[in-house]
């Protein structure tokens, strides 16, 4: 259906309404089969497709329209019988349980094409947090950029213990998020804004910046955003005075050129033998760099790098 399906009246009336049903006839929302007929719905969206009937499957989630499915029929096939109906009650439990399928593979997807993007701009200091802003992916450059911007980085350098995410990034990460909540109650297909990408600086040190990028899923769109935050310490580029191009992040994760090319074949679903045929190598080889790349990215195997710990 085209993305204004939903928006035509009185669907968009009738989906904005406390009283919602999952199964709908499209002609129960008129008066009579006549005024459904002359009806901006029937005429833009039915009977074009020469079609005389519709019936409307509705998925909702948190009070959030995740899926419609509109079932059409021509006038010679007819309305659906009650007992037609009664088998799609049956099958909306399957329905929604194959939606959650979906959005839990979406993710996945989402999450680990965006991780493949960044193997090649390691040793970025890099963190995913999904929805909810609990972190699914944070490298061990990533932490270190937490520590320096808590405690500064002479303190940084004598302590070995963690730090949260910095509340000012926690912080635009939920402006962003009421932002794209604006955008979807504005349309019932969810939002298609490309958000532009947020800059927060350290309100101390300047040359720690942290560049958040609010990512939505690139297929069906079940799946609400994540959240990208690549970190930056400016004054390692020269970008800062001396005293501070001296506060160097400590161990950072560094993947050589062969890791990266290793680890975004076993991303594309490559065996070490099929490594080693593409990226001409030997199989121990392969698994040398294989065992540096989980090394220095913090992931125990190869399913947990390419589902980056989901």
């Amino acid at each position: 259906m085209p993305e204004d399906f939903f928006a035509a009246e009185p669907l968009k009336t009738y989906l904005a309404s406390p009283a919602r049903k999952k199964l709908v006839r499209l002609s129960d929302l008129f008066h009579n089969r006549s005024s459904f007929v002359r009806s901006v719905l029937y005429r833009r969206y039915i009977a074009p497709q020469k079609r005389a009937h519709c019936f409307c499957l509705f998925f909702w989630k948190r009070q959030r329209l995740i899926c419609g499915i509109a079932i059409m029929r021509t006038a010679e096939q007819g309305d659906l019988s009650p007992a037609e109906v009664k088998l799609l009650r049956e099958l909306y439990p399957q329905f929604m349980t194959a939606l959650c399928r979906m959005e839990s593979l979406e993710h996945e997807r989402s999450v680990r094409m965006d991780f493949e993007a960044f193997l090649s701009r390691l040793p970025l200091p890099t963190i995913i947090l999904q929805w909810n802003l609990k972190p699914i992916y944070q490298n061990r450059a990533a932490r270190d950029f937490c520590a320096v911007w808590e405690k500064g980085p002479e303190e940084a350098k004598r302590t070995k213990a963690t730090s949260p995410i910095p509340s000012a990034i926690l912080d635009r990460c939920r402006l962003l998020k009421l932002q794209w909540a604006e955008a979807e109650r504005g349309t019932l297909s969810g939002p298609r804004l490309n958000f532009k990408e947020e800059h927060v600086c350290h309100p101390r040190l300047p040359h720690l910046r942290a560049i958040i990028h609010l990512r939505q899923a690139r297929s069906a769109g079940v799946v609400r955003p994540h959240f990208l935050i690549e970190c930056e310490d400016l004054s390692r580029n020269g970008n800062g005075s001396s005293r501070l191009a001296n506060s160097r992040l400590p161990a950072l994760a560094r993947l050589t050129r062969r890791e990266q090319e290793v680890a975004r074949l076993v991303c594309s679903g490559q065996s070490n033998k099929e490594i080693s045929d593409t990226a001409h190598l030997s199989v121990a080889m392969v698994k040398k760099h294989l065992h540096a790349v989980f090394r220095k990215l913090e992931v125990p195997s190869r399913s947990r790098l390419v589902a980056l710990m989901l």
